[in-house]
């Protein structure tokens, strides 16, 4: 299952994934967010969080997961994604390379900086908490 997550800038979709992601998720979550905010901004930001609960992807929605990706390719400008799933942190560290923006993966322990790494203005330094 795939819910939408507040709290962050309209820059940003923001989801949380749990248990076993269908790709029914992501025609009825996802893939719209992602179509209204690439509708208002020219870039646009994603905060990807897989929780302990998560226990995989049908091979459908890896397919549309893939797809999104290569559809807007250049309009991505930050991707974060917080998991402590080993694959999932392999994958991304291997293919990070192929997406233009800046991709950052960051442990569960971490959900706070994730956020305030996403949601910065590209240049300014972090604020301390």
């Amino acid at each position: 299952m795939i819910e939408r997550l507040q709290g962050f800038p309209d820059t940003v979709v923001a989801i949380s994934a749990r248990g076993y992601v269908t790709r029914s998720d992501y025609e009825r979550v996802l893939i719209p967010q992602v179509k209204q905010a690439l509708d208002r901004h020219g870039k646009i930001r994603c905060y990807y969080e897989l929780g302990a609960d998560f226990s995989g992807f049908e091979p459908g929605a890896a397919w549309e997961d893939f797809k999104l990706g290569l559809e807007y390719l250049s309009r991505w400008e930050r991707i974060v994604v917080v998991t402590d799933v080993d694959w999932i942190r392999l994958a991304i560290n291997t293919f990070r390379f192929l997406v233009p923006g800046e991709i950052k993966v960051f442990a569960t322990t971490q959900s706070a900086e994730a956020r305030e790494w996403i949601s910065a203005i590209p240049g300014s330094a972090p604020s301390s908490a």
